[in-house]
């Protein structure tokens, strides 16, 4: 027996941030990031709709990219002062996410962070307020998911925490908010999704929602992802985008994720790479190295009319060929002193990160790290 897990209730399609005006709300805090939501007017919508049906309400702003543990002690002190009812997500995953941690710290203030990232370690919610996502980018799917993830500062760490409490009560999927993306980060994003997509279909846990959840997500990306770049104001595109980073949500808060997602918190929390973009740089070789023990790929290469895994894995590589991802580290700008300095390191942290448990075959620090190695001149290998 199963359950079905992803958002409360799920409101999606250009103009959907109307569906706000549903909520039974009487005090809201509103996070959001440092600029983008205010400069394509999410955050002064979002203002008028709560206005408008009476909420008293305030903004905790400046959520940095990489949300830290720091900011999130900070909002959950804001919110603790202004006690909501209700908590509302807007913008980036960063900005959803770290008010995800934030809710947690909220309702449980002696919480300490090394609870928060052991898996499902968080404690019920909802005792004080209910959660409500908004997303204005198209990549983690965080509307639907059970995870957050954060950054220690200190340690120089990406933790996932990993929980169904995490879940929204409230998601709203609106691709009118999504047409001020640049294109970088509509391909970081993009690739972040097809990656959720990919790494849920194949994961070591077997689920049928989770599956269909995936192909559609998969199908939406490759018919979608490059025309989002090339034509950003086409309200149909970018809602196609939306809908598929949530439908890619809805299958990894299923079927979970795998090493990609574990190598990419890495390269994010050290060297400051943008998480779609790890997650881009990290695919192609962790398939290959998953396709030893899974035939899983050749069901997704049929999905694009293709016919084997090598197939598949070359029309992910042309993908990201097409929107501009780089294809090794040293494109990114790394020297490689610096990269192989910190190789060892995030392989070890790599291999403890709660995804790794998910990954289809069982690997180890040693395997990581010869996938860290290859990805600085983003060599192909096959071992």
């Amino acid at each position: 027996m199963a359950k079905l897990y992803g958002s409360g209730t799920l409101f999606h399609g250009n103009g959907s941030l109307e569906e706000l005006k549903s909520i039974d709300c009487k005090k809201a805090v509103i996070v959001t990031g440092k600029n983008s939501t205010s400069h394509n007017g999410s955050l002064q919508r979002t203002q008028a709709i709560l206005a408008e049906i009476g909420v008293e309400y305030k903004v905790f702003d400046g959520v940095e990219a990489d949300p830290s543990l720091d900011t999130v002690k900070k909002g959950a002190a804001f919110m603790s002062e202004f006690q909501p009812d209700w908590i509302i997500g807007l913008g980036g995953t960063s900005a959803i996410d770290a008010a995800k941690a934030m809710w947690v710290i909220y309702e449980h203030p002696n919480i300490t962070f090394d609870q928060m990232i052991t898996l499902f370690g968080i404690p019920e919610l909802r005792k004080k307020a209910r959660f409500a996502a908004i997303p204005s980018t198209s990549g983690t799917g965080t509307e639907t998911t059970s995870l957050a993830v954060i950054t220690d500062r200190e340690k120089g760490v990406k933790y996932p925490l990993a929980s169904h409490e995490l879940q929204p009560d409230v998601a709203i999927v609106d691709g009118d908010l999504c047409k001020s993306m640049p294109p970088h980060i509509t391909a970081n994003t993009g690739m972040d999704a097809l990656t959720h997509a990919i790494e849920a279909y194949t994961s070591n846990i077997d689920d049928n929602y989770a599956d269909a959840f995936s192909k559609g997500s998969i199908q939406l990306i490759f018919a979608n992802l490059k025309k989002a770049i090339e034509n950003p104001e086409d309200g149909t595109i970018r809602q196609n985008m939306h809908d598929a980073s949530a439908l890619a949500g809805y299958a990894f808060t299923n079927a979970w994720l795998g090493i990609v997602h574990s190598m990419a918190h890495q390269m994010g929390g050290v060297f400051g790479i943008p998480h779609g973009r790890a997650n881009a740089l990290a695919l192609p070789n962790v398939m290959r190295y998953n396709a030893k023990i899974t035939n899983r790929f050749e069901d997704l290469a049929k999905l694009l009319g293709l016919n084997t895994t090598n197939e598949f894995i070359e029309a992910v590589e042309k993908l990201k060929k097409d929107i501009n991802v780089p294809a090794s580290i040293r494109e990114y700008g790394i020297e490689k002193e610096e990269w192989m300095k910190e190789v060892h390191r995030m392989a070890e942290n790599a291999f403890k990160d709660v995804c790794t448990s998910f990954n289809p075959r069982t690997t180890s620090v040693e395997d990581i790290e010869k996938l860290y190695i290859a990805l600085y001149e983003g060599e192909k290998i096959n071992f």
